[in-house]
């Protein structure tokens, strides 16, 4: 890989096609610089420079988990909002390791992970259907079939024009018992 994140070697080395040469790591900290050499390799997704940036920070804040070959190819963010929930708060593979299962595979670690420690429930937000991007179309399909179900639409939560579609996914398990204080209307 060269030093402006292109491929110096051929797709299939870079991005690990060999299933046996993938591995995960994480939660990684100072994991920023990875980050952000993965998202400016997907302008559609991450144009924007300052939610670029902020995703770059978050990525040394919040649990973040890489799929490695020989550099890391694929990242996911998750940042915890309660005990037993968990949001997919970035995901991202890189753009020319894109279609060889590799989210699928690194989400299916992240689950396994979250699982381990309690987690119940995981969300992911996006844009909605209403705007009309096909890569957000494709990134809708991915998670659908990881399972997510369509929870809300905020029209402006990202701001005009971006309507954000929230997605969640049951991870299984039994909830634990909520304190009285808790459960509105109890």
């Amino acid at each position: 890989m060269t030093s402006d994140g292109s491929l110096a070697t051929s797709h299939a080395d870079w991005c690990g096609s060999d299933a046996a040469g993938l591995r995960f790591t994480g939660p990684d900290e100072a994991a920023g610089p990875e980050c952000e050499r993965i998202l400016r390799s997907l302008p559609a997704w991450f144009g924007i420079e300052q939610a670029l940036q902020d995703y770059v920070a978050d990525a040394d804040r919040y649990a973040t988990f890489f799929a490695v070959a020989t550099a890391p190819v694929a990242f996911i963010t998750a940042r915890q909002h309660g005990p037993q929930a968990w949001e997919v708060h970035c995901m991202a593979v890189h753009a020319a390791c894109r279609g060889n299962g590799i989210g699928r595979r690194l989400h299916a670690h992240v689950e396994a992970w979250l699982q381990a420690r309690g987690a119940l429930v995981l969300q992911v937000k996006t844009l909605a259907s209403s705007h009309p991007s096909p890569d957000y179309a494709q990134t809708r399909g991915f998670y659908s079939r990881l399972g997510y179900l369509p929870l809300e639409v905020f029209p402006q939560l990202w701001g005009p024009h971006l309507p954000v579609l929230q997605l969640v996914k049951w991870l299984g398990g039994v909830p634990a018992a909520a304190a009285p204080g808790d459960r509105p209307g109890l």
